[in-house]
């Protein structure tokens, strides 16, 4: 991962230079480790955290430049709170506060694995691991001139200390596959338009060949022959063809259904004829964080050789508004044989998705399908940025999903579905209109994709305000967060590997 420091584990000890990261509970309390390694600075600690008002609290933080008593040039103590009330995601967002707070001039960064109720497991090292990673990335290829220090290093050094360091690294290497998903995922969200446009989005996806992973590309012409209507009218407005990308992970055993996963990738969304305002178009390269995720997941799976078979599925398109754009009031007829009427060509995310849930659907007959998409702007609307909607015609895949992003922190939040929605988008003229109006805009869109899942177990993930532009945290201070690829994983993880 470019830009990530080198990572190892070690035993408990002082290092000789750079930064030291403890961590301390309510009214500064730490562990008898912490306290031993401590020990030579005598009250310093006590002092400096009065003087300063640090009582230990979650995610406060001490800092001290060169400590009395220690090498090192920084001593920095992370608050913890109640140390018996933490969960995975708060030791994920302790890494990250951690690392984040060493200045970037700092070539080493040791964090101590240690609470005041003891050392941390070796899954708790890990997600302090997988926090500070997370923190450590950033997107700047694209600046020629750098405002950073001269003294900044070209490769930093991150040593996390461990009760049982082998544990612990042990722990890591399949949060490290997790990591570089997640990574991919950013890193796709971010690029530009001009860089990333379908072909080239579906070339990127093929680079998880590397990984193990089967990779099938379907141009316009097989989009054609497949009847990909809906698809395909969305990026008829563009010079750029469009794309569908179907990767497969065979894991588990042979003849185990597949588990699904679908991403809405709209490299560019300007609204086509009913064009989008100026202002803000430029995030519009954004609309493609579902298919991003569904591509950063593919790798996680893979690198980690998660034990399931599973099917990624990205419908990449540009929704462009020249001459051959599709119209308000045109009628296309579905992969499904279902006819839309189109209304509103900026509701364009749903028709790329209706074409490859069906084929998904009828191809691979899935043991469940979760599609992620930044569908509306009625969801931000609703949840703002703090919780992705979630819509379900199964409630035992729904609560899955809800309890693995409690565990992650990835948050979603249920939303209904009902036939009582359906007459939005009912049509005089074709089987449904393509948008319900403002009323309800997420739950219409939703009722939407429902009609093309069929039977199957399904969950739809309307990402538009996690997936991007979402509020910057401990382990994030990227515009494109690469939302959904740990809350998919761990729902694979925790119910469907074998």
């Amino acid at each position: 991962m470019a830009g990530a420091p080198k990572l190892g584990f070690s035993s408990f000890s002082v290092p000789g230079k750079g930064v030291l990261v403890v961590f301390a509970g309510t009214d500064l309390a730490f562990g008898p480790a912490t306290k031993k390694l401590l020990a030579p600075t005598g009250d310093l600690v006590s002092r400096a955290a009065e003087a300063d008002g640090f009582k230990g609290k979650n995610g406060a933080a001490l800092d001290l430049i060169a400590p009395q008593g220690l090498k090192v040039s920084r001593l920095i103590v992370i608050g913890t709170g109640k140390a018996s009330e933490l969960k995975s995601d708060d030791f994920v967002k302790l890494g990250g506060s951690a690392f984040g707070r060493a200045p970037k001039s700092a070539d080493e960064v040791t964090m101590i694995g240690e609470t005041p109720d003891g050392p941390m497991n070796a899954d708790q090292v890990a997600d302090l691991a997988l926090g500070a990673m997370m923190r450590a990335y950033s997107f700047d290829r694209y600046k020629t001139k750098r405002k950073d220090d001269d003294n900044e290093p070209k490769q930093r050094k991150l040593t996390i200390g461990a009760a049982d360091a082998d544990k612990a690294r042990k722990a890591w290497n399949d949060r490290e596959a997790v990591v570089e998903g997640v990574v991919i995922a950013r890193d796709l969200v971010n690029e530009p338009a001009n860089i990333l446009y379908p072909e080239e989005f579906a070339r990127r996806a093929a680079t998880l060949k590397k990984v193990g992973v089967d990779v099938e590309i379907l141009d316009e012409k097989a989009l054609t022959k497949l009847k990909m209507n809906a698809l395909l009218g969305v990026g008829q407005g563009s010079v750029r063809e469009s794309r569908v990308v179907v990767m497969r992970w065979n894991g588990g055993k042979k003849g185990d259904k597949p588990l699904a996963f679908i991403g809405k990738g709209v490299s560019f969304d300007t609204g086509g004829i009913s064009i989008k305002p100026a202002a803000g178009m430029e995030d519009m390269k954004g609309d493609m964080a579902g298919a991003a995720c569904v591509v950063g997941l593919m790798h996680a799976l893979a690198a980690r050789k998660a034990k399931v078979n599973v099917v990624g599925a990205i419908g990449v398109v540009e929704n462009m508004p020249d001459g051959n754009a599709q119209r308000p009031g045109d009628i296309v007829t579905s992969m499904s044989g279902q006819t839309i009427e189109i209304i509103n060509t900026d509701a364009e995310g749903r028709l790329v998705l209706a074409d490859v849930l069906w084929y998904v659907g009828k191809t691979y007959k899935p043991e469940f399908m979760v599609d992620l998409a930044t569908l509306t702007g009625a969801i931000i609307v609703s949840l703002g940025h703090e919780y992705a909607g979630l819509f379900s015609n199964n409630d035992k895949l729904a609560e899955r999903l809800v309890e693995a992003g409690q565990y992650t922190g990835e948050r979603v939040w249920r939303m209904p579905l009902g036939p009582e929605y359906d007459k939005q988008i009912d049509s005089k003229f074709a089987d449904m209109k393509n948008t319900g109006g403002r009323m309800g805009g997420s739950i219409t869109a939703a009722q939407f994709l429902q009609r093309f899942v069929d039977k199957t177990p399904w969950a739809h993930l309307d990402i538009a305000g996690t997936g991007m532009g979402s509020p910057q945290s401990d382990i994030n201070k990227s515009w494109g967060s690469g939302f959904g690829v740990r809350l998919l994983d761990r729902l694979v993880a925790d119910h469907y590997e074998k």
